[in-house]
């Protein structure tokens, strides 16, 4: 059985309790009074959205037991639901509500990552723009393949995206797969989203990476059993729609994705947390189903124009809590396909990885400040060398030369060579020959070579 997002390695991961069945109790002709007026008094909390695995170890309202605290829930939740053209294996369809907890995370979500915002300047910088992005992806590429077992440390991950070197392993070539798909997911944002470019992403995660190599790109044939499972002990927690299906429910998942022929307004937000839970239930691969699937929401978001997700790491941050995402999936599928247990957790982990972003770059830019602050108070360089290392510690990787530098300050060409040199021989600057020039370049950790 291939990994998946609600596979969760190392934890013990138990089914949810299934909820008490309101349309049985309903049918059932009881009484409904006390019920209802818990209702009609608005004490119906939803900001938690507590699932019946929860709830039933909590102590009721005065008066009620956890079964009609239960159904007083669930009446609440019936209201302004819509149902989207995603069906379970029995053909029920899949359901959300607008609460106000997802509305207001929505609305953060808008004001922080859409394409009319005023960006911060690292962003919009195009030198320091590539460090963020470069960043993210490496941070995605690690984390979204950790949470499907790959063991390679961070720090070598790292240096062997960032040198380009050949990964040396499966554990290392998953997260390289990963990096690739999430740069093709940028060449592809503006396309629409087919059956082929799903295959072409799988192809590109799971290179390399299965053990039949020829079911990278493919869906899962019909003689190969694929369940969710807990690794742990064997559960069997859910079971995907049969094999011979996929042609026709990814092909609803495209439309879906694409919004064709759509007949209410989904938030974009909404759809792409959509698109992401709809490729994981479908489960269509013998493996690198959770890559997939996170690698969807990212195409889906950046096609819907909020671009800023390129610079953010949302597997980090489910890496960190990886049963509650797994949970969140089950809680979905226990609870009549109630979508609101997905969605709410992705947006939560969405708003958390805005927030740290922009943590990221308010540090950098209080960094880069505090350090053009120590400098001139250091008296220990002329005019000339620091506007060179302020421009070098704003545009990291710019490669400096002795002519260009002469020509910036109309100085003498052995005054520029001097000033780069002495900026080497202090440490600050390093240098590398390309033909018959010297590149001179800023030293990695600039910012912390001139001390209080």
């Amino acid at each position: 059985m291939g990994a998946s997002p609600c596979s969760v390695k190392g934890f013990f991961m138990k089914m949810p309790r299934q909820p008490p069945s309101l349309t049985k109790f309903l049918q059932g002709k009881n009484d409904v009074s006390k019920i209802l007026e818990f209702v009609m008094k608005g004490e119906c909390d939803e900001n938690s959205y507590r699932h019946w695995d929860t709830l039933r170890h909590l102590a009721p309202p005065e008066g009620l037991t956890s079964e009609e605290w239960w159904y007083a829930i669930k009446l609440k939740r019936q209201g302004n639901r819509k149902a989207i053209s995603l069906v379970d294996s029995n053909k029920k369809p899949f359901s959300f509500a607008l609460t106000d907890t997802i509305l207001t995370s929505l609305h953060k979500i808008d004001l922080h990552m859409g394409g009319g915002i005023s960006l911060p300047e690292p962003i919009t910088n195009p030198q320091t723009r590539n460090e963020f992005l470069v960043r993210s992806l490496i941070e995605e590429a690690i984390t979204s393949s950790q949470l499907e077992g790959a063991s390679t440390t961070r720090v070598v991950a790292k240096e062997m995206l960032r040198s380009k070197r050949a990964p040396r392993d499966k554990n290392e070539r998953m997260i390289h797969n990963n990096y690739l798909a999430m740069e093709r997911i940028r060449d592809i944002r503006n396309a629409d989203l087919t059956v082929e470019s799903i295959l072409e992403l799988h192809r590109i995660v799971t290179d390399n990476t299965l053990e039949d190599l020829e079911a990278a790109g493919r869906f899962r044939r019909s003689d190969e059993r694929v369940v969710v499972e807990d690794t742990s002990t064997g559960e069997v927690l859910h079971t995907p729609p049969p094999a011979a299906e996929l042609n026709d429910r990814i092909s609803a998942l495209c439309d879906f994705a694409n919004e064709t022929n759509s007949q209410i307004f989904i938030h974009p937000v909404i759809r792409a947390i959509i698109v992401h839970f709809w490729l994981s239930y479908d489960h269509p691969f013998v493996d690198g189903n959770g890559r997939t699937a996170r690698a969807l929401f990212y195409w889906s978001m950046l096609h819907s124009k909020y671009w800023l997700f390129e610079f953010i790491s949302i597997s980090k941050y489910l890496l960190n809590a990886p049963v509650k995402y797994a949970k969140s999936f089950l809680y979905t599928e226990t609870d009549d396909n109630d979508l609101n247990y997905f969605i709410l957790h992705q947006l939560k982990i969405a708003n958390r990885a805005i927030e740290s972003l922009y943590e990221h770059i308010k540090n950098k830019t209080e960094e880069s400040r505090a350090f053009e602050s120590r400098l001139k108070n250091a008296h220990l360089f002329n005019h000339r060398q620091e506007q060179l290392l302020m421009h070098a510690l704003k545009h990291p990787g710019t490669k400096y030369t002795i002519q260009k530098h002469k020509n910036s300050f109309r100085i003498a060409y052995d005054t520029a060579r001097n000033d780069l040199l002495d900026l080497e021989k202090r440490g600050f600057f390093k240098h590398e020959k390309k033909g018959n020039a010297y590149l001179f370049f800023a030293s990695p950790n600039l910012s912390n070579l001139i001390g209080d």
